[in-house]
């Protein structure tokens, strides 16, 4: 009888599991050009699902397609949560292929660089109006975050009703400024972190998992 029961209660939980709507919630990364978003997904990747991402690079619009880590699952204070990890490319108003001449590209390269760069922000957005269900920001803590496309992205995240975490991202570096951050958008929690050096990714996993679990 015993068996029968254990039988009948595994059976209902892989039931349960083919059957709920509990699929991973797609996560966007989202914020400016080299603020560390990659870093950022690479860091939560390893971390969790001991893979990376992409490529990082100091050189603007390294990532010109949104890429995709699915089922990575983050447990935290008998919180689990299990999420599929998209890195976008940074928004901007403007790529302009004189940007990628400064890290010694050939005009040609950087036309086409500057060209898919242009067509990343416009998938970046287009994963934002449909296809995420919750958004990390993140912000260079020693740049302004007083700009036109902080302002406009944060703008369409609160029009969908996203859940969103605000990173203070490079508090290792010498100008950082997470209170300034915090500043401009005081109406969302902002975390301080050095996705480059892992400080305070402590905090970072609490929040996602209190956030989007």
């Amino acid at each position: 009888m015993g068996l029968l029961t254990n039988l009948k209660d595994s059976i209902s939980k892989v039931t349960d599991r083919l059957f709920s709507d509990s699929e991973p919630k797609r996560i966007g990364i989202y914020g400016p050009p080299n603020a560390g978003k990659t870093t950022l997904a690479n860091r939560i990747a390893i971390d969790w699902a001991g893979d990376t991402v992409g490529p990082e690079s100091h050189i603007p619009h390294e990532t010109r397609r949104a890429r995709r880590k699915e089922n990575v699952t983050i447990e935290r204070n008998s919180q689990t949560v299990t999420i599929d990890v998209v890195d976008t490319p940074g928004v901007t108003t403007k790529v302009d292929y004189k940007e990628f001449l400064d890290h010694d590209m050939e005009k040609e390269d950087a036309v086409r660089r500057s060209r898919e760069a242009t067509e990343g922000v416009a998938e970046a957005m287009h994963w934002l109006r449909e296809d995420v269900d919750g958004v990390i920001y993140v912000l260079d803590s020693t740049a302004d975050p007083f700009t036109q496309v902080n302002t406009m992205l944060i703008g369409i995240i609160e029009s969908r009703e996203l859940p969103v975490l605000i990173f203070a991202n490079k508090t290792d570096l010498e100008g950082s400024n997470v209170q300034r951050v915090a500043n401009a958008f005081p109406q969302h929690e902002t975390v301080p972190l050095s996705a480059l050096e892992g400080n305070n990714m402590d905090e970072v996993y609490d929040k996602i998992a209190e956030y989007f679990g």
